[in-house]
């Protein structure tokens, strides 16, 4: 039976968290909120909370929130380049939930965009310590992961997909 009183929550840098956020809100008629926007008092009163935050450096942008405040029922999804396919988020998760919160948030991996030319100066800055050091790999340690990198450094990427939001929807419409 679908929640009818559900908040989605999200902390964006540069736009891709907030349009998957819009997306989802639309699709369940869920009230929207940027993380700032929302008192932590007010997340209980949620049957749901769907919190979205970019990846950056190991961690879930503005997820605090609730992983420090507490909700009924948490759906958090995820925002990076990395193909959610082939890659291992585990050390993520462990650095950002507790083994509890873990066990009771479904968690969503999607793919977001960037375009070099809009980062600030810190986010320039890793993506040059990182193309640095994989450049210093040999050919044959580089991940698929690492060659794909170097392939777009630079280039202007997107692989938003609103259809990705699917399972998301038809999880929390089915809990």
């Amino acid at each position: 039976m679908m929640k009818t009183n559900i908040a989605v929550i999200y902390k964006s840098k540069y736009g891709t968290t907030k349009q998957y956020a819009e997306w989802i809100a639309r699709e369940l008629n869920a009230d929207l909120f940027e993380v700032s926007g929302i008192k932590p008092a007010r997340l209980m009163s949620y049957d749901a909370v769907i919190y979205g935050g970019g990846l950056y450096a190991g961690g879930i942008d503005g997820v605090r929130l609730v992983t420090k405040n507490p909700c009924k029922n948490l759906v958090v999804y995820t925002v990076g380049l990395a193909d959610p396919e082939t890659t291992d988020y585990s050390a993520i998760l462990n650095m950002n939930f507790t083994q509890e919160q873990l066990e009771k948030t479904k968690i969503f991996h999607l793919r977001g965009a960037m375009d070099y030319k809009n980062l600030n100066l810190a986010h320039r800055g890793m993506m040059a310590m990182l193309r640095k050091m994989d450049m210093k790999k040999a050919e044959s340690e580089r991940t698929e992961e690492d060659k794909l990198f170097l392939e777009t450094y630079g280039i202007k990427l997107d692989f938003m997909d609103k259809d990705t939001i699917t399972p998301i929807i038809d999880y929390v419409r089915n809990f």
